[in-house]
């Protein structure tokens, strides 16, 4: 059968270049972006500067002609056929899972594709939903919340880590508490042993915030958890993209992640579940493709992950995404996590030499991610960001899906701007020198 990896023609131009994986340089970074048709353009008369990958990242080639292939050759419904075409293209399905597995350390059987991190979050919410309401037997029970059990959240959180569970508590009587953050962006890992108790069911946190760079202490976060039993859901979207991530070496009952973020197509995410709560958990959604043997009146179900996959399944983005885990994993995912460590702390360090520019979130030297959002005083977030998308620099601007941490960092939203692979020192320099000049075109003296 035909084999769904990119072939050597679409790996990386600089990866035979380095073969014992020595770290990035501009020169290194300089090959990557020729993989990546997008950052070759200009935008109002400049050289496009991408910056806003924390929000969604760009596509390899290689990425592209792997849904392309799919399309052109083995364009058929998985699991459902006895035929070549859909032989082959179960086989490309069920391939890209085992590489994406492997990518996070996970068993194939632990990983359930979703649409997006939301979705995956989703899905745990309201299977837990349905635990509460008796279904999935005794196994379930394990899941169920009710009056008195509660739920604990940060206050960093993106919306998709916080509202579904806001949702949860409100359907089952349970509470929601959460870890207040410091004003440094980090959590008040002082008050969070005090607020995971006895009543803590569920422990749900991101792994890094995407509006402060933070990167959480995973290790004592699911200590306090595992001391008094409760689940520990991982919200890994800024991580997974970024650093070399093993949920199994973090410990953590569930993981999310979006392909978009990861140089991968939209319309694809994973759930991580171990695999011994997957097989306890009732399904969410229902119908086709997820189940054994149904009746009018009853229907039983696959064992995980194809309970949780009801109807057509997103099978060229799966194979996109796992394209994509080829692409990082030949770079590289240790100098990716160094050089964007570097870009982040260029950043940090640029930002504090801009007289009225406050970054949120740790300053220079604190391990980061390689972003950094920013408030410049008497310039609204947006105005920042039509100056620099003005000069070709594209950044995100607003609260970033995370309203609460804005709120309690005092200020209403902010332009963050978030490098990858294959973003430059140059281009970094450039955003910064530009951002210096904001204050001054609107008038706005320090």
């Amino acid at each position: 059968m035909t084999s769904f990896a990119p072939s050597s023609a679409n790996s990386p131009a600089h990866a035979a270049q380095h073969p014992k994986l020595a770290p990035l340089t501009n020169i290194d970074v300089e090959r990557i972006r020729n993989d990546f048709p997008v950052l070759h353009q200009t935008v109002n008369g400049h050289p496009l500067v991408y910056l806003d990958s924390g929000a969604t990242s760009q596509n390899p080639i290689s990425v592209m002609e792997a849904e392309q292939e799919y399309y052109e050759q083995r364009n058929a419904a998985v699991h459902r056929g006895a035929h070549t075409l859909a032989v082959e293209a179960t086989e490309g399905f069920e391939a890209a899972r085992d590489k994406v597995a492997a990518f996070v350390g996970a068993g194939t059987d632990e990983i359930v594709w979703t649409s997006n991190a939301t979705e995956a979050i989703n899905l745990l919410a309201y299977s837990f939903s349905n635990a509460y309401l008796g279904l999935g037997g005794p196994a379930a029970r394990r899941f169920s919340l009710g009056t008195g059990d509660e739920i604990v959240v940060t206050e960093m959180e993106h919306h998709a880590n916080l509202i579904p569970w806001q949702q949860l508590a409100q359907r089952t009587g349970a509470t929601l508490r959460f870890i207040p953050v410091l004003d440094d962006g980090s959590l008040d890992l002082l008050a969070a042993a005090d607020i995971v108790g006895q009543h803590t069911k569920l422990l749900a946190f991101t792994h890094g915030s995407n509006v402060t760079g933070t990167i959480n202490p995973v290790a004592e976060l699911v200590a306090l958890a595992r001391k008094v039993g409760a689940l520990v859901v991982l919200d890994a979207c800024q991580t997974v993209p970024h650093l070399p991530v093993n949920v199994k070496a973090l410990d953590v009952d569930f993981a999310v992640f979006s392909g978009h973020k990861m140089l991968g197509p939209t319309g694809i995410g994973a759930l991580y579940g171990r695999a011994e709560l997957l097989a306890d958990m009732p399904p969410f959604l229902t119908g086709g493709s997820m189940i054994t043997t149904v009746d009018m009146h009853t229907a039983e179900f696959l064992a995980p992950p194809q309970r949780f996959e009801a109807g057509t399944q997103r099978i060229s983005q799966a194979i996109a995404l796992a394209a994509a885990v080829d692409y990082l994993s030949e770079t590289g995912m240790d100098r990716v996590a160094a050089w964007e460590a570097q870009l982040g702390q260029r950043l940090v360090a640029g930002v504090a030499e801009i007289s009225g520019v406050r970054l949120l979130g740790p300053g220079l030297g604190v391990e980061r991610l390689g972003l950094a959002a920013v408030d410049v005083a008497g310039v609204h977030a947006h105005d920042v960001g039509q100056f620099l998308d003005d000069a070709g620099i594209a950044v995100r601007v607003g609260h970033h899906c995370a309203q609460p941490l804005h709120r309690r960092l005092g200020v209403t939203a902010s332009t963050r701007a978030s490098t990858y692979l294959y973003n430059t020192t140059d281009e970094v320099d450039l955003f910064l020198a530009t951002l210096a000049e904001v204050a001054p075109f609107f008038g706005v003296k320090p």
